[in-house]
């Protein structure tokens, strides 16, 4: 005999708290497994308006509301010489309290999201490791989830049993790997270097919080510059690792990179380093299946894209709601087919899609939001729902083909549907 559960969620994170939070709230016996002790450090500080939707069925914007997190009103670009761009600002179409989200430090959030899950009746098991997912054969070679194998300290490994296991457990992708269905995007290989510094400069008003995308020079990469609380400002460079390896260690070359970004020569002429250089790599990825027989991916064990338009925890707590909804609907009609436990894949996909177009033209040699804007005005409100993560409407399709006259846009990665996967 083993412990059982409606449903298992295998990491903390946004993604794994939303789907856990809104399974709890319908009654579900719902467990999160959390390997880690939060607080504790992670990148993607800068949360898309679209967040205000999924925050106000997790009862999370109360907390947002009272917390110390910098208002983020806009986004700005700045080209490779070093002019800046006007600010899309988020309430130039629809005026409402959603068009303004926040600058978080993802320790904090992500603690508070946890917390959040625990209050609306979610078991939490943090510094608890996973150490196997139970599978076993399906219809055909299907894997059939049946549980995990948890070990915590102190303790012998156990198993656990589960109607459904959630995998999301971020860029590890647990399961994605296990399956080999993981997708790697080869236009988009990509890599970070990143840190905090204090005292850079900021600017006012309304755009105090605006993240800025500052491109390199050559266009071959771009900047984040995310104002945080207590005068903390993230700094990232992206760009292909063959641009940035190979030329010292990671602080030099944050530091040549900075020196020689236009835009962000003034904004960091008084700023310090006060946190360690860090390096990420191997952006933007997606499975090509979303859930199977008992399991379900959601979050960046999905799939992630390129950061530039901060959409990762937007994605991630979109997966979680679209998931926890469907999963929810699974247990009451006891089908936990990959059928039913995927139906909610193909929407998340297409969201996805629409942001992967525009990291794609933003890439593309001489594109800029300005020239495009500049030929197409009247299509300013599109990339602003865009940037704003409005990205589920069959509305803003409409931008896509004026935009493909100036950049080459991907086609979608295939979302398969159910069908026999080796367990290796």
């Amino acid at each position: 005999m083993c412990d059982s559960y409606d449903c298992v969620i295998i990491g903390g994170g946004p993604s794994g708290s939303t789907v856990a939070t809104l399974l709890a709230q319908q009654g579900h016996k719902t467990l999160l497994v959390e390997r880690s002790e939060f607080p504790r450090f992670h990148i993607g500080e800068s949360l898309m308006p679209e967040t205000y939707w999924v925050f106000k069925r997790l009862n999370m914007l109360p907390k947002m509301k009272a917390s110390h997190f910098v208002k983020k009103y806009s986004v700005q670009f700045t080209n490779p010489a070093g002019k800046d761009s006007q600010p899309f600002y988020f309430d130039e179409k629809v005026p409402h309290e959603c068009s303004q989200t926040w600058q978080i430090v993802r320790s904090e959030f992500d603690q508070m999201m946890l917390e959040n899950a625990a209050e609306h009746g979610v078991e939490v098991w943090s510094s608890t490791n996973v150490t196997d997912i139970v599978l076993e054969p399906g219809e055909g070679d299907l894997p059939r989830a049946k549980g995990v194998v948890v070990s915590r300290a102190g303790e012998k490994p156990r198993t656990i049993c589960a109607k459904v296991v959630v995998d999301a457990t971020g860029t590890n992708a647990l399961l994605s790997r296990r399956l080999n269905i993981r997708q790697r995007d080869p236009m988009l290989r990509k890599m970070s270097i990143f840190a905090h510094y204090r005292g850079a400069r900021r600017d006012v008003g309304k755009n105090e919080g605006a993240t800025l995308v500052l491109a390199t020079p050559n266009q071959d990469g771009w900047f984040w510059y995310i104002p945080l609380p207590d005068d903390i400002v993230s700094i990232g460079v992206v760009a292909e690792p063959e641009s940035l390896l190979g030329r010292g260690t990671p602080e030099r070359v944050l530091d040549e990179q900075i020196r020689n970004c236009r835009g962000l020569d003034d904004r960091m002429a008084n700023a310090a380093r006060v946190s360690e250089v860090r390096v990420l790599s191997d952006f933007s990825y997606r499975a090509t299946r979303c859930a199977g027989d008992g399991w379900v991916l959601v979050g960046d064990a999905f799939g992630f894209l390129d950061p530039i338009y901060s959409s990762g925890v937007f994605l991630a707590m979109k997966s979680g709601e679209l998931a926890a909804d469907t999963i929810h609907e699974a247990l009451l009609k006891n089908d936990l087919s990959a059928e039913q436990l995927g139906k909610w894949g193909p929407k998340l996909c297409e969201g996805m899609q629409a942001i992967r177009n525009i990291v794609y033209a933003y890439y593309t040699k001489g594109f800029s939001f300005g020239k495009f804007i500049r030929a197409f005005p009247h299509y300013k409100h599109n990339i602003t729902e865009l940037l704003v993560g409005d990205v589920f409407r069959p509305e803003v399709k409409e931008v896509f083909n004026a935009l493909a006259t100036m950049a080459p846009l991907p086609d979608p990665i295939p979302l398969e549907s159910p069908a026999s996967v080796a367990v290796t």
